[in-house]
């Protein structure tokens, strides 16, 4: 299939001139927060129940079938890190949802895949640009990408999606459109809950 070229696509080249983070095989400063966050415990029912959302949100861009799979990578890539599915998710909807969420995206600048990682970062954390068109590596390089953002950030999780674009105009107008991503996710998120209450309250009348 011919890749998909993003003429619209929200990441530069600011990347390529931003700290390096590189990822030492087997202990990385990511695989040291994973531990950190998993000795302190994680809301797996929260992580869950992101994940009907977020397949919802998918399926409007893509075939159901690729869009649960993709909400389950969004819930398996980021367990034991900092981060949400819905993070994760977001930046999916922003990068690539306008194009379907197609593994084989291309943008003008050279991001690849459903999360639109620079060949260049990719590297830095283990990954080819081959890799990038495979989902669960592209996911995999786009949590440690994200990662990278946060430490940039100090802590900021708002500014590191900011910075996952890069600098300027195009991360403020990515900004904005994965905002209104996110407002999309929580009007479904609340949807399900209403659905989920209305069934409790049927089940305790019969």
């Amino acid at each position: 299939m011919a890749a998909i070229f993003l003429f619209s696509a929200s990441c530069d080249r600011s990347h390529i001139q931003q700290a390096q983070v590189p990822v030492p095989a087997g202990d990385s400063e990511l695989d040291r927060e994973i531990r950190r966050v998993m000795e302190k415990g994680i809301n797996l029912e929260e992580r869950k129940r992101q994940i009907p959302a977020i397949a919802v949100a998918f399926a409007r861009r893509t075939e159901p079938q690729r869009a649960n799979r993709l909400a389950a990578l969004c819930y398996l890539k980021t367990l034991g890190t900092p981060f949400m599915p819905m993070d994760m998710a977001e930046i999916a909807l922003t990068e690539t949802g306008g194009h379907g969420l197609a593994s084989k995206s291309v943008s003008y600048k050279g991001a690849r895949g459903v999360w639109q990682v620079m060949p260049v970062r990719a590297r830095t954390h283990g990954y080819s640009a081959r890799d990038l068109q495979d989902d669960e590596k592209c996911a995999e390089a786009a949590v440690r990408e994200l990662y990278s953002k946060l430490l940039m950030a100090n802590g900021n999780l708002v500014k590191a999606k900011k910075l996952y674009c890069g600098w300027g105009p195009q991360a403020n107008a990515y900004e904005a459109r994965r905002r209104q991503y996110r407002k999309e996710l929580l009007e479904e998120m609340t949807r399900f809950a209403q659905q989920g209450d209305i069934r409790e309250k049927v089940a305790r009348a019969l």
